[in-house]
């Protein structure tokens, strides 16, 4: 998220400590390491991670303050530096989704606090409805009309009162408070781990670079994010499940004038995205529309194109998820669910029946990440 989110930002000088060195730690220590942290998770009641950019740089996206960050480059008057892939089609790193896992076989208590605001969401600052960026820039609710407001905040603004609260009082509970590839120079979210100390919490970060806060946590360790959490949940015996993509589109049938003596009728057929005619539609190869039925549940329809694409093991399903009818002039409006994406991580196999060596020894896919992108079969949407 680091380019999106720093292309939002005013200019500042003091950005804080940037460009130190990497640390790593040997192998027999770095697996040491991760088998104590995972014993700890593991007798945990209340786990709590703390992110930053280095979660997301097995994607290919850069941090900003490492060797090659954003605010380094910047620094040395080299400018922002460009990702490995389309900052729109980035995908969830090997540690997301292990995060989700996490969540899912509660041992993770704190699902989600983005403190600094989101690069891809809108805010109605009348109605609070959410939107996904290069929208409209007003209300998608008629009732509504409002401007959005964007949800990034900048290096003055306030954090957010919701997610502070719901993160400090995560902290002040928390017995751990595992700190994943975050500097922890930016007040006062970098504080929030601490709290976690007065109650007699523990702090575990895992860092390539020195930070503030090295003197706090029981366990620090120096080595790439993404291996060691799926060294944790090698020994968790949790598998990191698949990420898949689904994406919206809408075809819009507008019927003009019907000609019922000799048999036609004006209309046209509009193929385009849910967020605007000029979003882009990369992942449509062809359409065929007709007559078709209809789940109303959304989430429903949406679960089973995720579940349908991982038992495939390829990607391109579709399923209709919304109807809309106008009169007059007769328009229907019909919105699409697509699968556009699968990424593996690790294989099919639970981590636990993987070779011990494919935790440290990962297959190459964006720099470091153990990921496997598979075919997106030929798009009909009927």
């Amino acid at each position: 998220m680091s380019l999106g989110y720093a292309e939002k930002l005013s200019y500042r000088e003091d950005v804080g400590t940037v460009g130190m060195s990497e640390i790593f730690d040997s192998p027999h220590v770095l697996h040491q390491k991760i088998k104590k942290l995972a014993l700890m998770i593991q007798k945990s009641k209340h786990l709590v991670v703390f992110t930053g950019a280095g979660i997301s740089t097995s994607c290919g996206i850069p941090d900003f303050r490492g060797p090659k960050g954003v605010w380094t480059l910047q620094r040395e008057g080299k400018g922002v530096p460009e990702a490995s892939l389309p900052f729109h089609r980035a995908m969830p790193s090997m540690t997301h989704m292990a995060l989700v896992e996490l969540e899912k076989a509660g041992l993770l208590k704190e699902k989600l606090a983005e403190l600094h605001g989101n690069s891809f969401r809108e805010i109605c600052s009348k109605c609070g409805t959410i939107g996904l960026k290069k929208t409209s820039k007003s209300c998608s609710d008629v009732k509504c009309g409002a401007k959005l407001k964007d949800t990034v905040l900048d290096w003055e603004d306030v954090l957010p009162p919701t997610e502070m609260n719901a993160a400090e009082k995560h902290c002040r509970m928390a017995d751990i408070v595992l700190c994943l590839g975050t500097s922890l120079q930016i007040t006062p979210a970098c504080n929030l781990p601490l709290k976690s100390l007065r109650g007699g919490g523990k702090i575990v970060i895992v860092n390539l670079q020195q930070t503030p806060k090295d003197k706090k946590p029981s366990l620090v360790i120096r080595g790439l994010v993404h291996k060691v959490i799926a060294g944790v949940m090698h020994y968790l015996n949790l598998r990191i499940p698949p990420y898949v993509r689904v994406d919206l589109f809408q075809i819009i049938f507008t019927e003009f004038q019907a000609f019922s003596e000799r048999k036609y009728a004006k209309w046209s057929l509009k193929v385009t995205s849910v967020h605007g005619e000029r979003a882009p539609l990369p992942f449509i190869i062809s359409v065929e529309a007709q007559l078709d039925s209809l789940n109303h549940d959304k989430n429903v329809v949406i679960q089973k194109l995720r579940d349908v694409a991982i038992q495939d093991q390829c990607c391109g399903q579709v399923s209709v998820v919304e109807r809309k009818i106008c009169s007059y002039p007769k328009k229907e409006t019909t919105v699409y669910a697509i699968a556009t994406n699968l990424i593996g991580y690790g294989g099919s196999l639970p981590s636990s029946q993987l070779p011990l060596e494919s935790k440290y020894n990962l297959a190459k896919r964006h720099q470091d990440m153990n990921a496997t992108e598979v075919p997106m079969k030929k798009l009909k949407a009927h």
